[in-house]
């Protein structure tokens, strides 16, 4: 008796490989389960790299908005990628987390540099059927959620296209925000609401990304120390 393996199709009608079943990784703990990351953002000049080879066109418009809200709103991968359009008010600067982590709701805020990146993105957007911010392009399932999975690995190979020799991945973008904001005086209270940390000593843990040199250079420029000009005529 002849055993045919029946094929999976997606919408489209394109073979759908069985990883993307519902169940199939159900009891496999993730490769990465366990591995403690460094706190390693990366700089500016390496992120920038790699929106500009994301390159012009409709798909590279979406990655650089996906960019853009991880590193200048500081969103989680998955908060960045449930955001729908009526969650975003450019007028205020502010985007709208509906179900952060622990489901908690929160209103972040983004720079206007930020917006300026995200437009293109938009325009783009209006265009296809309502859904969530950051959807899938082409095909039967144009609007539908983009897929964590999928957008994780275009940043690797975007980054690796670039040149930027290290870790890519959306938590580091995160990462940088944190820093670059605590670099600029923000106050750490500050930094801890725009994250959604609900311990101040998570958000300290972010703050590990900035180097030696710049904790030596600061504490090194400190004044002397002083004090009232009448203390120095008691003997």
């Amino acid at each position: 008796m002849l055993v045919t393996e029946e094929r999976l199709l997606d919408a489209a009608g394109r073979p759908r490989s069985p990883a993307a079943m519902p169940g199939y990784h159900a009891g496999r703990p993730p490769r990465n389960k366990g591995v403690r990351y460094p706190a390693d953002p990366p700089r500016v000049e390496e992120i920038v790299a790699v929106m500009r080879q994301a390159g012009p066109r409709i798909h590279g418009a979406r990655l650089r908005g996906l960019i853009v809200v991880l590193w200048r709103a500081g969103l989680r991968i998955s908060e960045a990628l449930s955001l729908a359009e009526r969650d975003l008010d450019p007028a205020r600067g502010a985007l709208l987390v509906r179900h952060g982590k622990g489901d908690k709701r929160r209103e972040v805020g983004m720079d206007e540099w930020g917006w300026e990146q995200l437009r293109p993105w938009l325009e783009h957007r209006s265009w296809m059927p309502i859904g969530t911010l950051f959807c899938i392009i082409n095909g039967a399932t144009c609007g539908r959620p983009w897929s964590g999975p999928a957008a994780r690995t275009q940043l690797r190979r975007l980054a690796l296209a670039a040149g930027v020799r290290r870790r890519f991945a959306p938590h580091q973008l995160r990462h940088a925000h944190a820093v670059e904001m605590a670099r600029e005086g923000v106050p750490l209270n500050v930094i801890q609401r725009q994250l959604g940390h609900a311990d101040l000593g998570v958000t300290s843990v972010y703050l590990q990304g900035i180097d030696n040199t710049e904790v030596i250079s600061a504490v090194h420029a400190r004044r002397a120390p002083t004090m009232p000009a009448s203390a120095g005529l008691l003997l």
